[in-house]
C-alpha cells in the first residue's frame, strides 16, 4: 500500500499531472463530490457539516489571541495511523485521509493533502473548507502570510509537530512579523470535549518468545553498545515512536486500529530504563517480563504515561546527553532538553536497528507470507467464480479477503483498511469502499485489491490488479509496464548502503519510456507484527541506505483518471547478491521477493518483456509453487492448488505466439516451417 507518511513529492514537481497518471476529477465521477459554485451548493451524503466545530474552534482561538490554528493528521508520537481520539483533523474537517494538514483562520478553513486524497477530500468536506493541492510546508506558510495580517499570532500544539516540521514553519514565517505560538492546551480537544473518544483500556501484552527475534534484554544491550560507540557518548536514548517501545520490549497492544502498538514513551540510559505507560494496562506476563531482573541495569521502571515530559526535563538537568530521533520527537518534548545536551539524528538507534531483521525475524516474516499467499489465492479464485454472477461489490470483497486472513494461523486481523477498488475507483490510490458507497465488480473492468494481515510472526501487504474479461490494448500495456518496473527493481543488483532513492527509477523506467508515471512512493519498510509502513526503509529521500536484512515493498503503479488503476505490490527482503566477480570489502545486494501470489496472466502482454524478465517471472513462479503449493495441500485446498498450478505455468515466446495465433494457427505455422514434421 502506498505510504502516507511521506510521499515522493519530487516526482510531483518534475512532471505534469497528466504524465503522472494522477487521479484527477473526471466527468464520469462528479456526482459524488461537492460543488461549491452552485446556489445552493451541491453536497453529497458523504459530506460532514463542520459549521459548529469551526465556530467553537474560532471562539477558542479568540480566547488564546491567535488568528490561525494549524491542525495536523497525526498524534503525539508522529504516527501515520492514529486512534479515533487523535483524529482531530477528521473531526474538524470531515476529511479522514491519513495525510493532510488543516488551517483554520477567523474567516477561512483550508486543507492541504496530496493527489491520492483530492477526490476523497471533495467527497467528505463541506463548503466551509477549501482544498489546497500544493502540499509543501512552504505553501502552507505562504498561504498564512497572505491570510494573516502582520503582527498577529499563529497557534499550534507543540506535541503534534516534529522538530523538523516546527523548524520549517519557523523558517517560512521568519521576519514576517507573524509569530508561531506553541499552545499546550490542544484547542480541538477543548472544543471536542466529552464527545472525544476515551483513552484505551485494553491490555498491553507480551509477545511470545516464539515470535521475537531477540529478548528485550538483548535488544537493550545492543542499543547501549551503540551509545558507547557514538562519538558524542550519549547517556540516554529518548524513544517517542510507538513502534520503538513495542519492538524494544517485545510488547504489543491495540490502541490504534490495524497497528499492534500502545501509547508509551521510553527513556533508556546507560544504567536505567523507564517505560512511560498506563501501568494498569500491562498484563501480568508483561509486568513480570519487565521486572524479572530488578533491581539492576536491566530493570524497567514503569512510570505514568503523562509524566514523560517532567521526567525527561528532570533527567536533562544533570551532566547528560540525550540521543533523539528528530523525525519522531515532538517539539513539545524537544523543548525541555537544553541544546548543549542534545544528540540528534533523523532516527533513533532503536528505529534503525529494528529496520534490519535478524535471521529469526526474516524466517518469521517469510512464514507469514506463505500463509498470507494462501488467503489471497483463495480470494482470487472466489472472485473468478462470483464476479461473473454479479454477486460481489467492492465492500463485500474487502470483507471476504479479511475473513480469509483471519482464518489463518497466528492472524490477528488486517494490517490496514483493505483497498478494494473497481474501475474508476482504482484510479484513487487510497480508495476504500464502504457499505453505502460500493461499486459492483464487473468482468468488464479492472479490479485492484491492496490488502494485508497482521500475524504474530509478521506483517504483510500485497496488491494485485486483475481483469476477468477483455482488457484493452492500452490496459494490457500499462499493466505490463508496471510489472516490468516491479521486476526490474526486484532483480536489480546494487552496492550495499545504496540509497533507495538512487535505484527507485528502475521501477519507473518502463513507464517513463512511453510517457507514463505514478504519483506515490515506490515502497516502504514493513514490520514483524508491527507497522505495515515501517520507517526508515524505502526508496524516498528521507529513508536510510539499503542494507542486508531490510524488508521493503516494491509497488509501482499507473492510474488513468476516471477509468482504472493498476498497482503491483510485493514485499521483498534485501539479500546478498551472487555476482560474477568478488564484491571485495563491500557486498552487493539484491531483493528476494517474499510475497508469493502470481500476477494476472490476462493482463500481461509478453511481447513487451525481455528474455531476462521472462526468466525472472518463471523462476518466481516456481518459487511460488514450491512454497505455497504444500501449504494449500496441507489445508486440503485442492481447487486453489489447481488454480495455482494453472496460473504459474512458465512463460515463453511460444506463449506469445499461441496467444496471438491460437492452436489451429500454430499447427498451420509448424506445417509450413517444418514440412517434413509428422502431424
Amino acid at each position: 500500500m502506498p505510504s502516507s507518511r511521506w510521499t515522493t513529492w519530487a516526482w510531483m514537481l518534475l512532471l505534469p499531472g497528466c504524465a503522472m497518471g494522477w487521479p484527477k476529477q473526471s466527468s464520469s465521477a462528479t456526482s459524488d463530490i461537492r460543488n461549491c459554485t452552485t446556489s445552493p451548493p451541491f453536497l453529497p451524503p458523504t459530506v460532514t457539516d463542520t459549521s459548529s466545530q469551526l465556530n467553537a474552534l474560532r471562539q477558542r482561538m479568540q480566547f488564546y489571541n491567535i488568528s490561525a490554528y494549524i491542525v495536523p493528521a497525526t498524534d503525539a508520537h508522529m504516527s501515520e495511523y492514529i486512534a479515533e481520539r487523535d483524529a482531530r483533523l477528521a473531526w474538524t474537517s470531515g476529511f479522514t485521509g491519513s495525510a493532510g494538514t488543516g488551517v483554520v483562520t477567523t474567516k477561512k478553513a483550508a486543507l492541504w493533502t496530496d493527489s491520492r486524497y483530492w477526490t476523497q477530500a471533495e467527497r467528505q468536506m463541506d463548503c466551509n473548507w477549501e482544498l489546497q493541492k500544493i502540499v509543501w510546508t512552504d505553501s502552507i506558510g505562504e498561504w498564512l502570510l497572505q491570510e494573516i495580517p502582520s503582527g498577529e499570532n499563529i497557534g499550534l500544539d507543540p506535541f503534534l509537530f516534529s522538530i523538523d516540521l516546527w523548524n520549517s514553519y519557523t523558517r517560512v514565517l521568519q521576519g514576517s512579523s507573524r509569530t508561531l505560538v506553541p499552545i499546550e492546551d490542544n484547542l480541538v480537544d477543548l472544543v471536542w470535549g466529552t464527545q472525544r473518544p476515551p483513552s484505551p483500556t485494553s491490555k498491553v501484552y507480551l509477545l511470545p518468545e516464539t515470535f521475537t527475534g531477540s529478548t528485550w534484554q538483548e535488544k537493550v544491550s545492543g542499543i547501549r553498545s551503540q551509545m558507547e560507540k557514538h562519538c558524542r557518548s550519549p547517556t540516554a536514548v529518548m524513544l517517542s515512536a510507538l513502534e520503538e517501545t513495542a519492538w524494544l520490549f517485545n510488547l504489543r497492544g491495540d490502541d490504534i486500529s490495524y497497528n499492534p502498538v500502545f501509547y508509551s514513551y521510553a527513556l533508556l540510559t546507560t544504567s536505567d530504563i523507564s517505560l512511560f505507560v498506563d501501568r494498569n494496562r500491562l498484563s501480568a506476563e508483561a509486568l513480570q517480563s519487565l521486572s524479572a531482573q530488578c533491581p539492576g541495569p536491566l530493570c524497567v521502571q514503569v512510570e505514568e504515561y503523562d509524566q514523560v515530559r517532567a521526567s525527561v526535563q528532570a533527567y536533562a538537568q544533570g551532566n547528560v546527553r540525550v540521543w533523539i530521533g528528530t523525525e519522531y520527537t515532538t517539539y513539545g518534548l524537544y523543548g525541555v532538553i537544553p541544546q548543549d545536551k542534545l544528540v540528534e539524528s533523523s532516527y533513533s538507534p532503536v528505529m534503525t536497528t529494528k529496520a534490519v531483521k535478524n535471521a529469526k525475524e526474516q524466517a518469521l516474516l517469510r512464514a507469514a507470507h506463505v500463509r498470507d499467499a494462501a488467503a489471497v489465492i483463495q480470494y482470487l479464485l472466489w472472485l473468478e467464480k462470483n464476479v461473473p454472477k454479479g454477486s460481489v461489490d467492492e465492500f463485500s470483497g474487502a470483507r471476504y479477503v479479511d475473513k480469509l486472513r483471519r482464518e489463518k494461523e497466528h492472524c490477528r486481523g488486517a494490517s490496514f483498511e483493505t483497498i478494494s477498488a473497481s474501475g474508476l475507483n482504482a484510479a484513487l490510490a487510497h480508495y476504500s469502499p464502504s457499505n453505502v458507497s460500493s461499486r459492483k465488480l464487473s468482468v468488464d473492468e479492472m479490479y485492484l485489491s491492496d490488502s494485508g494481515g497482521q500475524y504474530l510472526d509478521g506483517t504483510t501487504d500485497i496488491t494485485r490488479t486483475v481483469h476477468w474479461g477483455e482488457p484493452t490494448p492500452f490496459q494490457k500495456e500499462a499493466y505490463t509496464r508496471v510489472l516490468m518496473g516491479n521486476i526490474d527493481l526486484a532483480r536489480l543488483v546494487f552496492p550495499s548502503e545504496t540509497s533507495g532513492r538512487v535505484v527507485e527509477a528502475f521501477a519507473r523506467r518502463a513507464l517513463w519510456e512511453v510517457g507514463l508515471n505514478y504519483g506515490h512512493g515506490t515502497g516502504h519498510g514493513i514490520g514483524n507484527f508491527l507497522s505495515v509502513h515501517e520507517w526508515p526503509v524505502g526508496f524516498q529521500s528521507n529513508n536510510v541506505p539499503l542494507v542486508k536484512g531490510m524488508f521493503t515493498s516494491i509497488e509501482p503503479g499507473y492510474y488513468q483518471e476516471g477509468e482504472f488503476g493498476i498497482r503491483i505490490e510485493d514485499v521483498a527482503l534485501v539479500v546478498e547478491a551472487q555476482t560474477k566477480h568478488g564484491a571485495g570489502e563491500k557486498a552487493y545486494l539484491t531483493f528476494e521477493v517474499v510475497s508469493l501470489v502470481p500476477y494476472d496472466r490476462n493482463l500481461i502482454d509478453i511481447s513487451f518483456l525481455s528474455e531476462d524478465q521472462i526468466q525472472y517471472l518463471n523462476t518466481y513462479y516456481e518459487t511460488i509453487r514450491q512454497r505455497v503449493g504444500p501449504e494449500l495441500q496441507r489445508r486440503q485446498l485442492e481447487e486453489e492448488y489447481e488454480w495455482l498450478r494453472r496460473n504459474t505455468q512458465p512463460f515463453s515466446r511460444g506463449t506469445l505466439v499461441a496467444a496471438s495465433l491460437g492452436t489451429l494457427a500454430i499447427s498451420s505455422l509448424v506445417s509450413t516451417l517444418l514440412p517434413d514434421r509428422q502431424a
